[in-house]
């Protein structure tokens, strides 16, 4: 069968995440109806929003404080890069990487630790998507308003779509009707005591993406439902809207429903077109608040104001594609970090450079001493490998000049056929034995002469 929507995503890494921030979202649900009756999802979005960025503050504060010393360490920067500017030769460029970071090490900052905070946002953004998208496999409290009674009803929504006639062709009617795109069920098999959870989860699937037209269809497929179909689309209007938006549903899809409806929903279309459209406002003003550096020659700083035209841009353009509930959370997220900003700027305002160096002049000195140290051993392992190299080679060309010494003498003694060698050895030969000859014959014919 297709994926159970309904079913929490287990995804290797993303699902532990979305699990973790479903339970939590669970939690601050129930407690907001226990407490203050409240049975809201953008509630729980604006406390689990305001509890990730709480537990995101030290880095949060990490970051800007980076971005507040770097203001004051540019000077020193620029010297650097004017310093080395037009060298790519390997010495210039250590040297010049090491030169910049005992600046960084002087004022107590790490370039590094100014990503760190956009690292772990991103797999905590993309769970929060998964968790948006299936609320009732996260919140309990959303999933038993389609496994429990509600209002008069007899018994649960489910329970009454699965005792009716003919309920799975009418299901899948519903569901090709509906148009669910992001929504995964099959209707077309048989409900059996293997398979009953997994229709069950199908059927909560479908009803809790409905909008007003679906629920319409539903009522027309089950009319002697009417009072359970009523109290259940009614108690989710409680639930997972904020205003006239479906928390799960896409604005995009919103706009829509409003464009193609009977009578033109101009209040829905204009909800719709409002969420991606704050999710820029609110980072575009969050980020004219960040204290940035005005050297155009700074490549980080470049770098940083291309990252800031096109963070607003991008969260424009997926606002319209994904969850309201997720715009949602951008949106708060946003205030909550113009809020933190402010306060922020106010904070670094006060920041004295000479005390920021004072305060890490020891540290500083520790690390310059490590990377002398470091630069040292490998010099030294360099110069070792260096002179093992150089006699390794001479050992080398020593033995290569033996063996061909030793060839040389072997083709003397033995020339091939043919070769001049091979006749002048021939030649030499021939004169020895005649010489050997001659002197013997000269000392037969004197022995003679004696006699």
């Amino acid at each position: 069968m297709s994926e159970i929507y309904l079913t929490a995503y287990d995804g290797w890494l993303l699902g532990p995440i979305a699990k973790a921030i479903g339970w939590v979202m669970d939690k601050i649900y129930i407690f907001f109806y226990s407490t203050f009756g409240i049975e809201n999802i953008a509630v729980s979005i604006v406390a689990i929003t305001l509890i990730i960025y709480l537990a995101l503050f030290p880095l949060t504060y990490k970051q800007q404080k980076f971005s507040a010393v770097n203001r004051l360490m540019q000077p020193e920067i620029r010297e650097i890069n004017n310093k080395y500017k037009g060298k790519r030769d390997t010495e210039s460029m250590q040297a010049k990487q090491e030169e910049t970071q005992a600046v960084y090490d002087k004022y107590g900052v790490s370039a590094m630790g100014s990503c760190i905070q956009l690292i772990i946002q991103m797999p905590i953004l993309f769970a929060l998507y998964r968790v948006f998208y299936n609320i009732p496999a996260y919140i309990s409290g959303v999933k038993a308003v389609f496994t429990e009674k509600v209002g008069n009803a007899a018994v649960s929504i489910v329970d009454a779509i699965t005792s009716s006639d003919a309920f799975m062709e009418k299901m899948q009617k519903l569901y090709d009707f509906a148009e669910l795109k992001n929504v995964s069920a099959d209707f077309t098999g048989q409900y059996t005591s293997e398979t009953s959870e997994t229709i069950r989860n199908y059927i909560i699937d479908v009803l809790y993406k409905l909008g007003e037209n679906g629920w319409a269809k539903l009522q027309e497929l089950f009319p002697n439902l009417a009072d359970a179909i009523t109290a259940v689309q009614q108690k989710l209007q409680d639930i997972n809207y904020i205003f006239v938006l479906n928390i799960s549903d896409t604005p995009w899809n919103q706009i829509k429903a409003g464009w193609t409806a009977d009578s033109k929903d101009f209040v829905l279309i204009i909800c719709a077109l409002m969420v991606p459209l704050l999710a820029w406002g609110t980072q575009m003003i969050n980020i004219k608040l960040m204290p940035t550096t005005n050297d155009s020659n700074d490549q980080m700083a470049k770098t940083m104001r291309t990252t800031n035209m096109l963070m607003p841009l991008m969260s424009l353009f997926f606002a319209f594609t994904v969850p309201v509930g997720l715009g949602f959370y951008w949106i708060t997220g946003s205030v909550i970090r113009i809020i933190q900003q402010f306060f922020l700027n106010l904070h670094f305002k006060k920041l004295d450079g000479d005390a920021i160096i004072e305060k890490n002049k020891d540290k500083a000195a520790r690390k310059a001493e490590k990377r002398g140290q470091k630069r040292e051993a490998l010099y030294n392992s360099a110069h070792i490998n260096a002179k093992s190299l150089k006699s390794n080679t001479s050992t080398q060309i020593s033995d290569q000049n033996q063996a061909k010494l030793d060839k040389l003498n072997e083709v003397r003694k033995n020339p091939p056929k043919g070769s001049m060698a091979s006749i002048a050895n021939s030649v030499k030969e021939f004169n020895e034995k005649n010489n050997a000859s001659g002197n013997k014959n000269n000392n037969k014919n004197n022995n003679n002469k004696k006699n």
